[in-house]
């Protein structure tokens, strides 16, 4: 029977490869036209390959996390009848959308043993001559304390030796410590996971990539200062209780605004820069990425003219950007292009942080999360509501002075809430 040879279309402007993320079909398997057949992972979007024709899969162009060319072989199909040339019949459009998969990203396990050994049952203690002579004597006396606490862990408080027959905490804590003799294992201790070898494909070998070159290429230095935003939280707190049907504010949408109205000043942080070509563009309109954690992993999608957005505005979008990119629904355009990067880890924002650049941007800001300490006002020492914000620059681009002066002015505004709301 003829055979029709499916090869990797022409996807996007400018894409010369693609990375197979994941199979819909296998050798053998009769597929009918239009069904899906792979999906194909690219710098811009996850795009889903159908066939043109109906027929038996007789081959296919290697396994996930393998690199395609466009116009090299993907799938061969043995069709009834005559076989068009597929340089005579135009393969279908692809979709060119992310794949809404539960998980499309997600790494395959390689190499998972099948069956996990279960607990070694403890060998049994022989009982003593005491233990046969004076059963009742032998009698354990513990606080109920240590009686709950041998319980959770599943230890027979007649096994732990004590001094006169009392078991005190520290006696449990020896026993836990070299009581192994006696095949000891607490209750919740679980039979050792197996090892597995994980395939880094799809979006985490994207990550992987971009985070190695940021790092390769990027000489990184990082500056931290503390802010007092305990009149920003304030006035947080106010406008929240006065939203109506507006968003609920968070920190960052303030921030934002904070960002957008001293960029003008420092312009060389809101740049990319080009080193193969040596240029340095110093855009003027603030395309902000939101780095974002999803299951596939962190993405980054954008606010674009954050600089003409207030702070309800930015609340909205944030909160739908964020939602496409854990959805998987995001357009491609909504997650390249970004001049200046913002990364939050929330309440998890640790003392400090040193965020790793999103290459060819030139900065990327990171706010940490917010504590409560006393703090000295004047000659009183009061109870503040303190937060330090990390920047890392490209040294080649942005001096430490520079990077400094420019937190140094957002920490004016953010200190003082009431200038981000003046022309």
């Amino acid at each position: 029977m003829p055979k029709f040879t499916f090869n990797l279309p022409d996807i996007g402007e400018g894409i010369a490869e693609a990375e197979i993320v994941a199979w819909h079909v296998k050798v053998g398997d009769i597929i009918s036209e239009d069904q899906p057949l792979a999906d194909m992972m690219t710098d811009k979007a996850t795009v889903e390959m159908e066939s043109p024709v109906s027929g038996v899969v007789t081959k296919v162009a290697g396994e996930a996390g393998d690199v395609i060319a466009i116009g090299a072989m993907l799938v061969e199909i043995e069709v009834a009848g005559d076989a068009d040339n597929e340089a005579e019949k135009p393969a279908k459009e692809p979709i060119l959308a992310v794949v809404e998969d539960e998980n499309p990203h997600a790494p395959e396990p390689v190499s998972i043993a099948e069956v996990t050994p279960p607990p070694v049952a403890p060998p049994p203690v022989a009982p003593t001559a005491m233990q046969h002579a004076t059963p009742a004597v032998d009698k354990v006396t513990a606080s109920p304390a240590v009686r709950q606490r041998a319980k959770d862990l599943g230890v027979d408080l007649a096994d732990v030796k004590a001094a006169g027959g009392h078991v005190r905490h520290a006696d449990l804590d020896a026993f836990l410590t070299y009581g192994t003799q006696l095949g000891y294992r607490p209750a919740q201790f679980h039979a050792r996971r197996a090892d597995e070898a994980v395939k880094v494909i799809g979006m985490r070998r994207r990550i992987a990539d971009n985070m190695a070159a940021s790092k390769r290429h990027i000489p990184h230095f990082t500056y931290v200062e503390e802010f007092d935003v305990t009149a920003i939280e304030a006035m947080r707190a106010d406008l929240n209780a006065n939203r109506g049907s507006k968003p609920k504010l968070t920190m960052l949408p303030m921030l934002i605004v904070a960002i957008c109205k001293t960029i003008p000043q420092f312009p060389m942080i809101n740049a990319r820069f080009d080193d193969e070509a040596g240029i340095v563009t110093r855009h003027g309109a603030v395309h902000l990425g939101m780095a974002t954690q999803t299951d596939a992993g962190l993405m980054v999608p954008v606010i674009r003219d954050a600089q003409d957005r207030n702070i309800w505005q930015l609340a909205t979008e944030i909160a739908r950007l964020a939602d496409a990119a854990r959805s998987g629904s995001a357009k491609s355009e909504e997650l390249s292009g970004s001049t200046l990067t913002l990364t939050s880890l929330g309440p998890l924002g640790g003392i400090a942080t040193t965020p790793v650049i999103n290459r060819p941007e030139v900065a990327i800001i990171g706010p940490n999360k917010i504590v409560e300490r006393p703090m000295f006002v004047g000659d009183t020492i009061e109870a503040r509501k303190l937060m330090n914000l990390s920047i890392s620059c490209d040294h080649r681009v942005v001096d430490g002075w520079d990077a400094a002066n420019y937190v140094q002015a957002l920490k004016k505004l953010i200190e003082t809430p009431v200038l981000l709301f003046t022309a």
